[in-house]
């Protein structure tokens, strides 16, 4: 169950970032145990702690931080936090609210036509798989 925030309402961020993981962001108290054993925490940003605390004031540039895609899953942060936060699935969410926005990333007229001639089409099709909504 979402908590309320001070407003009276959870933001918008909030509310999807924790029915799709399943976590409960309000119980980070910012220790900061996930951020000090992350071995990928050199290559992010914003620090996993950070990371749920922009969530919480519902800040859009949580989805936009690296550490959501450098994030490698490996649960240290889940087996070090004190409130058994699973970090990894927070992050899970928050790539999956990104590429739910349905935006089209990448534009096949922009291409140009020696690399479209280059590419393999497969290559092609996944990309537009990926990368446009």
């Amino acid at each position: 169950m979402i908590k309320i925030t001070a407003s009276g309402r959870p933001n918008e961020l909030l509310r999807k970032a924790a029915a799709l993981s399943g976590q409960d962001l309000f119980a980070c108290y910012q220790c900061g145990t996930c951020s000090a054993g992350c071995p990928m925490v050199a290559e992010m940003d914003l620090l996993p702690d950070q990371l749920i605390r922009h969530v919480l004031f519902g800040m859009s540039d949580a989805l936009e931080s690296t550490a959501i895609w450098v994030c490698a899953s490996c649960y240290l942060c889940d087996e070090r936090c004190p409130r058994g936060i699973d970090v990894s699935k927070i992050m899970e969410a928050l790539r999956q609210i990104w590429l739910r926005q349905n935006e089209d990333y990448v534009h096949v007229a922009q291409l140009p036509k020696e690399t479209l001639a280059e590419l393999p089409p497969i290559a092609l099709v996944a990309n537009f798989r990926k990368n446009t909504g």
